[in-house]
């Protein structure tokens, strides 16, 4: 029996945040389950069991013999989109209202669910049509196919310099890491040495645009880069900025 659900309801906001969720750990070959998603999500497993219940019967998730979760054709196409306004609402928050990271990720979330087709497209028009997100992440599944994969930072070796790729949508639900990236302008495009890459202590120490900085191997393996210096052409630039 196939689902014959609406293509036009809307998404709820919460529903827009699993599905969300549920791509990014597809993404990142993280095998997705109830429980996995209740700890990424920070909600309770009874809010997680009724919300998948709904996405189930809407034919957006479906539940595999060993529990584990996966978006369906319908689900991923409707975790695109909500990306990619996602992502054209970070770029208007942060390159024209002036926020940082870390809070036009958060105002972003509450505005993607109230934006038109129509809307959507004209600001892509306004911003340039970004290929990426602000953080450097594909926006959308043609520019996934044409862009380089990187290198994890954990991988580089010291004494080489790198070029920021991506900070993948793992990382960008750190609030803290991004704030610290974002202050270290270690951003998608920017230039950097590794100086030292410490196994004992987990830590690798970079000089970049703003100095010296140390991160543990963990979130820098949450971070992809391009060994030595990168196409600028490969970085997005929005064609206007606030003057100041």
């Amino acid at each position: 029996m196939t689902n014959s659900r609406d293509e036009t309801a809307p998404v709820s906001s919460a529903a827009q945040s699993y599905l969300l969720t549920l791509r990014s750990m597809a993404g990142a070959a993280d095998q997705p389950r109830a429980a996995s998603l209740s700890r990424r999500l920070g909600v309770s497993a009874q809010a997680v069991s009724e919300m998948l219940s709904r996405l189930v019967a809407d034919g957006l998730v479906v539940v595999g013999p060993r529990h584990e979760l996966e978006l369906t054709e319908a689900g991923r196409e409707q975790a695109d989109a909500i990306f990619r306004r996602h992502s054209l609402l970070e770029w208007l928050l942060t390159t024209v209202i002036g926020l940082g990271w870390a809070e036009s990720d958060e105002e972003a979330a509450r505005l993607q669910a109230a934006i038109s087709p129509r809307v959507e497209a004209r600001l892509a028009e306004l911003l340039g049509n970004p290929p990426t997100c602000p953080h450097g992440n594909p926006i959308d599944a043609e520019s996934a196919r044409t862009r380089p994969r990187g290198i994890a930072l954990s991988e580089a070796e010291a004494g080489t310099e790198v070029t920021i790729l991506r900070i993948t949508e793992e990382a960008e639900e750190d609030v803290d890491l991004l704030s610290y990236l974002e202050e270290h302008q270690l951003v998608p495009g920017a230039l950097a040495s590794v100086v030292e890459v410490s196994a004992g202590r987990e830590s690798i120490s970079l000089d970049g645009p703003r100095g010296s900085s140390t991160m543990g191997l963990r979130p820098a393996g949450l971070i992809r880069v391009l060994p030595g210096r990168a196409d600028p052409a490969l970085f997005h630039k929005v064609p206007f900025r606030l003057s100041g």
